[in-house]
């Protein structure tokens, strides 16, 4: 990968545009640096259209449907999506391109190349809780600084893999502002040839993921490693790690800090709208992260994050009706996922709605988790039936109810005061809905209305 400063009058190629606008922000990017901007994608322009809507009215060319050798091999630069699966070597297009001699980047790494000030960027990776991460050291980072008198005025951005393109913030973003960036996997290695990592980095936590990209652990492994692998003890560099990171991976500063489970689990739990464990330990990392930044006390962190509400679709606390707290959690789309939802909250207090696609999963364990943790098991989709009758052997009443609203209708039947109505499908949203985004919304209407 190489860096090119100036983009004006320079043939850009985004290689992938997504059907949720992982190259939206790239194209836009480039096209206002003045680079001719072509936007190639193997997926038809039916299912991109969402995303082309984002960049209407801009002079951009599309290939969409196909690639073309020949404008991978005439470009001056290839901003390549991270979705391009692996390994890249592999990639015939992207072979060629490195055969002619043309730049590889993708948008993280345009990114960082132009953020004004490294010693105020906090990057966050892991298996699993990065995005809840991201999203509470932004949050309350950024109240902490706008309720500070004693320094120039600074604010907080997140952006990386949790959604979204800080390039166009980069006119705003001052030598004083702080920058939250998750960084998967896949960014990470993107990033490797530039021999960065930033100021205070976090590991949440470590288990295998994405072998069928990586191909071992141990390579998935050292693509985790670079946000440690580049830091700078003369610039006095941070490293945090979450449960047993620090038997996995190697710092490379001496300011070092881990918050392993036989700790964190004896202290009181903090104040939060997130349930479960994992949220407590999300928190203390992001405390962790933010007292390293601003050098605040532990006590007004946990102020900031009183009001978290957590992301979109991901135990995302919606309101609170007549005593019964409701919860988005449709981004739960394996077992796994829902079981640890259902344990983030009292036994026998959770009215389930579950179900979806069939992925062809086996949903044996979910069900007779929930007959036994739950209050009531509402089930929707594909896998209704499958969860319902695997569920009837446990304690908790079962209702099939096909769809999302005739569930929540059901579930508000049964709720009481001091109970919680959650949506924690344990399975994929496609048999009624486009995507999990779009479940989760609707539950969210549903809920409110």
């Amino acid at each position: 990968m190489k860096f090119m400063s100036n983009l004006q009058d320079k043939r850009v190629v985004v290689m992938g545009l997504g059907r949720f606008g992982g190259g939206v922000g790239a194209a836009r990017f480039c096209c206002e640096q003045g680079a001719d901007v072509l936007v190639t994608d193997l997926l038809p322009a039916d299912e991109l259209q969402t995303s082309v809507d984002q960049l209407k009215g801009l002079p951009i060319e599309y290939r969409l449907g196909e690639h073309n050798v020949s404008d991978f091999t005439t470009a001056d630069l290839i901003v390549v999506n991270p979705a391009v699966p692996r390994p890249r070597k592999e990639n015939r297009f992207l072979r060629a391109a490195e055969a002619a001699d043309v730049a590889l980047t993708s948008e993280i790494q345009l990114l960082i190349e132009r953020l004004p000030n490294r010693l105020r960027t906090i990057g966050v990776t892991g298996t699993a809780g990065k995005s809840t991460t991201v999203a509470m050291i932004g949050h309350a980072l950024q109240k902490l600084l706008s309720q500070a008198t004693d320094h120039k005025p600074q604010a907080a951005y997140i952006g990386g893999n949790i959604g979204g393109s800080l390039l166009a913030d980069l006119p705003n973003i001052t030598a004083n502002d702080w920058v939250v960036l998750e960084l998967s996997s896949f960014m990470l290695e993107d990033i490797e040839p530039m021999k960065w990592s930033p100021h205070i980095a976090i590991i949440t936590n470590f288990s295998a993921n994405h072998l069928d990209q990586h191909g071992t652990i141990e390579a998935y492994r050292d693509a985790k490693q670079i946000i440690f692998e580049h830091q700078r003890e003369e610039d006095g560099d941070i490293a945090i790690g979450g449960p047993g990171v620090h038997n996995v991976f190697l710092n490379r500063v001496s300011d070092f800090s881990t918050w392993d489970d036989g700790l964190w689990r004896v202290n009181p739990p903090i104040d939060l709208l997130l349930p479960g464990d994992h949220n407590q330990l999300n928190a203390r990392l992001a405390g962790m992260a933010i007292e390293s930044a601003i050098d605040v006390p532990e006590w007004d962190t946990w102020q900031a994050l009183a009001d978290f509400r957590g992301l979109p679709h991901r135990l995302q606390f919606v309101c609170e009706r007549d005593g019964v707290k409701y919860y988005n959690d449709s981004k739960s789309t394996t077992p796994a996922a829902a079981m640890l939802a259902i344990d983030s909250f009292p036994p026998a207090s959770v009215h389930l709605i579950a179900g979806g696609y069939d992925k062809q999963t086996d949903l044996t364990e979910l069900a007779q988790h929930a007959a036994s943790k739950c209050a009531g098991i509402y089930t929707i989709g594909t896998t209704g039936p499958i969860i319902a009758n695997g569920g009837r052997s446990g304690p908790a009443p079962t209702s099939e109810c096909e769809t999302l609203d005739r569930a929540l209708e059901a579930a508000r039947g049964f709720a009481t005061s001091g109970q919680v109505i959650l949506l924690s499908p344990g399975c994929a949203s496609w048999d009624q809905f486009d995507h999990y985004e779009q479940r989760g919304e609707l539950f969210c209407k549903l809920v409110q209305q």
